[in-house]
């Protein structure tokens, strides 16, 4: 687990599943017609319960980029955020991985939440690179975070130790530079 802090808010990269995260929102790396098959979405609707989707699906489709509000079903979370990073094609790329994330952040940031956890967007069904996904992330949190008003805590959640390892690489290897 790594941290930093920037603005007054924290970016925290740590190893875990997405579904047992108890900040106000979690993010699901979504598609655009917003059904819950596998991979991220899967998990949640599992732990968090067939309402979520149901929910989300109502509210669609909605553009790849970007995101949606729902409850949180069974979820510790308050609700949950699903962050269209594909479309039925399943596969996305850096422009909509950078979208969905600040979508999900400017959601997050009107509805006045304090914490938010999100995956690595896109890695999984998406087949987006790691390492591309790390760069993108670290970089828009750490952006987002130095003119956020009501976020305090951005969580990214990593599925495995090399996932977790190349975010940290990442965040180490942007601050060296400045």
């Amino acid at each position: 687990m790594k941290s930093i802090e920037i603005s007054g808010a924290k970016l925290l990269l740590a190893k875990g599943d997405i579904a047992l995260e108890e900040s106000d929102a979690i993010v699901n790396a979504a598609n655009n017609v917003l059904w819950m098959g596998s991979g991220v979405a899967g998990a949640i609707k599992k732990e968090g319960g067939q309402e979520i989707e149901e929910e989300a699906v109502s509210k669609g489709p909605i553009e790849i980029g970007e995101a949606i509000l729902t409850g949180s079903g069974n979820l510790k979370s308050k609700c949950v955020i699903h962050a269209a990073v594909m479309g039925q094609d399943l596969s996305t790329d850096a422009d909509t991985v950078k979208k969905a994330l600040i979508s999900s952040f400017d959601l997050a940031e009107q509805e006045g939440l304090n914490s938010i956890s999100v995956p690595a967007l896109g890695t999984g069904v998406g087949g987006f690179s790691i390492d591309a996904c790390a760069e993108i992330m670290v970089r828009v949190t750490i952006n987002f975070l130095q003119r956020s008003v009501n976020i305090k805590l951005v969580k990214i959640v990593l599925f495995s130790d090399s996932d977790l390892e190349t975010f940290e690489g990442k965040l180490e290897e942007i601050f060296s530079r400045k």
